[in-house]
């Protein structure tokens, strides 16, 4: 229905971003609208079923990949893949963790920033797990970091695919 209109207003976004905004209204107002709903926060059952998810979606996503389709491609990706690797680090060290604070949540934002530029919002949540699993929780950084990689980026990609297709069809 979100979405329908949204259309109806003329904005085109992916049915994804339309159901990760509801998503997001349901979490944050459910418990206010329905108090006597217990709401499993920081339980072992969901961390459970988030990794769980988590772990299915990056097998599912590694599985549907046909490398063997890239067969001759393979130098120059790995060039690519290095390249890549070597600038996102840097822009992780000097600038993402420097902006960010210089602190532990600046770290775990960090690792969360590499994970989206290296792969997606699952890479980042991933990251950001190894992270804390070791050293420790940062609420702060799994509240910015899907939300800017899942959401914001989602919305500013559609509306900026839409003005586009409007300016050059």
């Amino acid at each position: 229905m979100l979405n329908g209109l949204l259309t109806g207003w003329g904005l085109n976004l992916p049915d994804f971003v339309t159901c990760l905004f509801a998503g997001i209204l349901v979490i944050n107002l459910g418990p206010l609208v329905l108090r006597r709903v217990h709401v499993p926060e920081r339980s072992r059952s969901l961390a459970l079923i988030s990794d769980l998810s988590l772990g299915l979606f990056l097998a599912m996503s590694l599985m549907s990949l046909q490398l063997w389709t890239l067969g001759g491609l393979g130098g120059p990706i790995l060039l690519l893949l290095v390249a890549q690797v070597v600038i996102v680090t840097l822009f992780v060290i000097f600038v993402v963790f420097r902006l960010m604070g210089r602190d532990y949540d600046a770290a775990v934002m960090s690792a969360g920033y590499a994970g989206l530029a290296l792969g997606a919002t699952p890479t980042a949540i991933a990251n950001m797990t190894a992270v804390t699993e070791k050293f420790g929780a940062s609420a702060k950084a799994f509240v910015v970091v899907p939300l800017v990689g899942a959401f914001f980026i989602d919305i500013a990609n559609a509306l900026i695919i839409q003005f586009l297709l409007d300016v050059f069809s």
